[in-house]
């Protein structure tokens, strides 16, 4: 298993892998694949793994888990670091309990590490389809459920609470009121939507930053194949014999961000692991830092191009 580093989450005290298997993919495979790509990602030294109620793949992560202590891939629960997400489906003070629970029972566990909220509107229905209607989305009262976030983490539910997809303005917003302060903001982030202004914001405000799409979700209805195919990090790869998508992982860990990469593939979950023992040249990072910025990943890709959705997106 190769060396994998941690950080140090500042308001909760815990630690995490700095990379972690992302398990968000569409189609979503049978949950035989999805399992079986998990304990692969075990074996191969993942111990962090990032899941969400609306990937439906907390089931599969659960599966995996119970099979990997059976086979003595882990010895203990304690090794891993598991994040999953609260839908905005449940953002209403009274529905986050009940979520959180159908997450842990989804996952056969008694705790998360890490319990995020997904999105910071609210649905007014679940989702059969997409776009949606523009009426079923609406503001969400970000006081009443961080509040009950927090009563989350103190009942022992989750061991850290924090957000995905907030702005620098929401997340001001947030921490003018909580009493728990959100230990991670989880965002898109890879060096063709570098997050300069946000990665200052939570530096300042000890807010750890997390990275999705760190390879531009190639493959999925969101993503594309900007990442992979770019000829500047084509280029320092071929000059570092290394691939694309590790340049632009160890992009992002040079930026101070943990990463969530997703692959099932057994060979290229291994390599993104691969990282760790080298570095970007000042050279290599400034024509990194070049590259024109162009946002992927969109909320009104998934729910449509109604008002609110396109101001989060706009924030962004």
């Amino acid at each position: 298993m190769g060396f994998v580093p941690e950080v140090k989450l500042g308001c909760s005290g815990q630690t995490m892998p700095v990379i972690g298997m992302g398990t968000a993919s569409y189609p979503m495979p049978d949950l035989e694949t999805a399992k079986s790509a998990i304990l692969e990602a075990m074996r191969a030294g993942y111990r962090h793994f990032d899941t969400a109620f609306a990937y439906r793949s907390e089931q599969p992560l659960g599966e995996a888990i119970a099979e990997a202590l059976h086979l003595g891939i882990i010895k203990s629960r304690d090794e891993l670091f598991v994040t999953t997400k609260l839908w905005c489906s449940f953002a209403e003070r009274d529905q986050i309990l009940p979520a959180i629970k159908i997450s842990l029972q989804n996952l056969q566990l008694n705790y998360v590490d890490m319990y995020l909220i997904h999105w910071p509107i609210r649905l007014t229905q679940h989702i059969t389809k997409t776009p949606i209607p523009k009426e079923q989305v609406v503001p969400m009262d970000m006081k009443s459920v961080w509040e009950a976030m927090e009563e989350c983490q103190n009942l022992g539910l989750t061991r850290g609470i924090g957000v995905s997809n907030f702005s620098c303005k929401k997340l001001e917003d947030l921490l003018s009121f909580c009493k728990i302060p959100p230990a991670i903001n989880q965002v898109e982030m890879n060096p063709l939507w570098k997050q300069k202004e946000m990665k200052e914001f939570c530096k300042a405000k000890g807010v750890h930053l997390s990275a999705y799409s760190p390879l531009g979700a190639n493959g999925t209805k969101w993503g594309d194949n900007r990442i992979v195919e770019c000829d500047v990090l084509e280029e320092v790869a071929k000059a570092r014999g290394k691939t694309t998508a590790q340049v632009s992982l160890r992009w992002v860990y040079e930026q101070g961000a943990s990463i969530i990469s997703k692959s099932f593939n057994r060979q290229r979950m291994r390599e993104n692991l691969d990282i760790f023992d080298w570095c970007l040249t000042k050279e290599e990072s400034n024509k990194i830092y070049q590259l024109p910025q162009h946002k992927g990943t969109t909320l009104a890709a998934i729910l449509g191009p109604h008002d609110l959705v396109l101001e989060i997106d706009a924030d962004l």
